[in-house]
C-alpha cells in the first residue's frame, strides 16, 4: 500500500471540518443542560450520545455493533480481519452540567481518522475502530471505567449492584434499560480480548490549563494517574448544644477538618519534594436535616479521591491513613465509618507510541509538549489490561467538567492529523 505524503493526510484531516463541527452540534442539540452539558451515564443523555455515533457508522458504510456494556463500535474493515486491531476512542457521558468535548472529542478523532482513509482511499491491513465507551464518568455510580472495564472484562466484582446517585437504581438496572446485557458481564464475558488490539489511542481536551500556558496546541501523554477513592465516608459524633464546652465535645466536623488537615500537610510535603500527587475532598459536609447555626455537628460526610503516577506512593499514603484516623478518633471521641472503597489502576503509556507520536507531530509541522494527566482516562483500564496505549491531549481553555470547556477546532485537528498520521503509518 502506497502510503499518502504528510501534507496530504493534513489537508485530509483539515477538510472534515465541517464534520467535526456539525458532530458536535448535534450531540449538544439533546444533552443540553443549562448550564453546559449533561449527558447521563446509562441514561437519556449518553443513550444520545451513541445513538448520533452510531446513526454516523451507518451513514458513512462502516461496520456498526454494540456489546454487554452497550458501548458502541463503529469500524472500518481491515484486509486482514485477523490481525490486531488499532483502537480509537473515549466516552460519551458527562459530568452534570460539563462541557460538549470532554470524552466526546475523542471518539470524534478515531471518526475523522477513519473518514481520511476512506476518502484517501487508504485499505488499512488491520480492522481500524472508533469506540464510543459508556460510563467513564464515576460521579454517577461511583465506579471508574464501567464501559471499557465491562468491555475488557475486569469490571469490578459487585460494579453491577452500585446505585446511581440520582435515580437510586442499580448499574445492573440502567444497563438492561439501555440495551446492555448484565448478566454477561456479571459472567466475565469479555468484547475485547487486549492481544487481538494493536494499541489504543485516546484524544482528549486538557483538563487543566497548562498547554494554554505553555503556548502548545496539543500534548503527548506520558502517564494517567492511579487512584484510590472513598465516596462515602461518614464520621459519627454526638449532637450537642453550641455552649457545649469544647472537653465534652464530640465534634464531628472538627475531626472532619482534623482529617483533611493531616492529609494536605502531606500532600504539601510531598509536593515541595518533586513528587506529584492530588488529594480531593470533593464532598465535605455536615448533614443538612440536622444541623444549624447552634448545635455541635454529631455527624459528618465527606469523599475522598487520591491520585499519583506512583502505585507504590498510593499504598504508602492509603497505609497511614489507619494511624490518623485513631489518632483523631482517640482526640475527638468521633468514630471513623469508611464505606466502600474503589480504586483505579496507574495508566502506563507505551513509549513506544508516544515517541512515534512525538516524532509525527514534529513531521507534521505540529507543535507539541509531553504531559502527564492530572485526571483519570479509560485509556488506564486499557493499559492496565495489557494494551499499548497512548493519549493525545488538545488544549482547553477553561479546564473540563464545567460548561466553560473550550477546545479551538484548529488544535483538535492537529490532534487527529496526528492520530490519523499514526494509523497510517501502522496500518500499512
Amino acid at each position: 500500500m502506497t502510503k499518502p505524503d504528510p501534507e496530504i493526510i493534513k489537508a485530509a484531516v483539515a477538510s472534515q471540518r465541517d464534520m467535526v463541527e456539525a458532530f458536535f452540534a448535534r450531540l449538544a442539540e439533546r444533552s443540553r443542560a443549562e448550564p453546559g452539558i449533561t449527558r447521563d451515564t446509562y441514561g437519556e443523555g449518553e443513550n444520545w450520545g451513541h445513538r448520533v455515533l452510531l446513526e454516523h457508522g451507518q451513514r458513512t458504510g462502516l461496520h456498526v455493533r454494540t456489546d454487554a456494556a452497550a458501548n458502541t463500535y463503529v469500524t472500518l474493515f481491515g484486509r486482514d480481519r485477523t490481525a490486531p486491531r488499532i483502537l480509537m476512542g473515549s466516552h460519551l457521558d458527562s459530568v452534570p452540567h460539563g462541557g460538549n468535548f470532554d470524552g466526546a472529542a475523542g471518539v470524534l478523532a478515531g471518526l475523522v481518522a477513519i473518514a481520511v482513509l476512506q476518502d484517501l482511499d487508504v485499505k488499512p491491513a488491520c480492522d481500524i475502530t472508533a469506540m464510543g465507551i459508556r460510563a467513564e464518568e464515576s460521579v454517577w455510580f461511583e465506579v471508574s471505567y464501567i464501559g471499557s472495564r465491562g468491555a475488557l472484562g475486569t469490571l469490578p466484582e459487585d460494579a453491577l449492584d452500585a446505585k446511581r446517585i440520582d435515580t437510586g437504581r442499580t448499574l445492573s438496572e440502567h444497563i438492561a434499560a439501555c440495551g446492555g446485557r448484565p448478566q454477561q458481564l456479571q459472567d466475565r464475558e469479555r468484547e475485547l480480548d487486549p492481544a487481538a488490539i494493536r494499541a489504543f489511542i485516546e484524544v482528549h481536551i486538557e483538563q487543566a490549563p497548562s498547554l494554554l500556558e505553555a503556548g502548545y496546541p496539543i500534548a503527548i501523554c506520558t502517564g494517567i494517574p492511579g487512584n484510590f477513592r472513598y465516596p462515602n465516608v461518614c464520621i459519627v459524633g454526638r449532637h450537642d448544644h453550641v455552649g457545649t464546652p469544647r472537653r465534652f465535645r464530640r465534634d464531628a466536623a472538627m475531626a472532619a477538618v482534623a482529617f483533611a488537615n493531616d492529609l494536605d500537610r502531606r500532600w504539601a510535603q510531598l509536593e515541595a519534594a518533586g513528587t506529584p500527587l492530588a488529594i480531593t475532598f470533593g464532598r465535605f459536609h455536615t448533614d443538612a436535616g440536622l444541623h444549624g447555626m447552634t448545635t455541635v455537628p454529631g455527624e459528618f460526610h465527606f469523599s475522598l479521591d487520591v491520585r499519583a503516577y506512583d502505585p507504590a506512593l498510593l499504598d504508602q499514603i492509603e497505609g497511614q491513613i489507619p494511624a490518623v484516623i485513631q489518632r483523631i478518633e482517640a482526640e475527638r471521641k468521633v468514630t471513623f465509618d469508611l464505606g466502600k472503597r474503589a480504586a483505579a489502576p496507574v495508566g502506563v503509556i507505551d513509549p513506544a507510541i508516544a515517541m512515534a507520536m512525538t516524532a509525527t507531530a514534529e513531521r507534521l509541522g505540529i507543535r507539541s509538549m509531553p504531559l502527564g494527566s492530572p485526571a483519570s482516562h479509560d485509556s488506564a483500564a486499557f493499559a492496565a489490561a495489557g494494551v499499548p496505549t497512548c493519549m493525545l491531549f488538545v488544549r482547553n481553555e477553561h479546564g473540563s467538567h464545567n460548561p466553560k470547556e473550550h477546545m479551538e477546532i484548529d488544535d483538535f485537528l492537529d490532534a487527529c492529523a496526528v492520530l490519523t498520521q499514526w494509523v497510517v503509518d501502522n496500518a500499512s
